[in-house]
């Protein structure tokens, strides 16, 4: 019998439920939070700065190429870093 050639699966898009979503942006949030000494009065322009990051660096991860498992690797943190400017 001969070897069964290997079947591609492609990999998960980089596609969040919306549920994930929010997820994203409350950490985000968090380390906008942080980067401000949680100083009082800025949660809720941490929020709306994340969700603004949050679609810039998905839209730059899948125009990148990026799956969903390969952001998972990268790690939040580090994505903000690289791309939301």
């Amino acid at each position: 019998m001969g070897q069964q050639p290997a079947i591609d699966h492609p990999a998960p898009l980089l596609d969040p439920t919306p549920a994930e979503r929010a997820e994203m942006v409350a950490v985000a949030a968090y380390y906008l939070a942080e980067r401000r000494g949680f100083a009082p009065g800025g949660a809720e322009a941490d929020w709306l700065r994340a969700e603004a990051q949050i679609e810039r660096m998905l839209a730059a991860a899948r125009g990148a190429g990026i799956d969903a498992g390969t952001f998972r690797e990268l790690g939040m943190r580090n994505a903000l870093r690289l791309w939301a400017k």
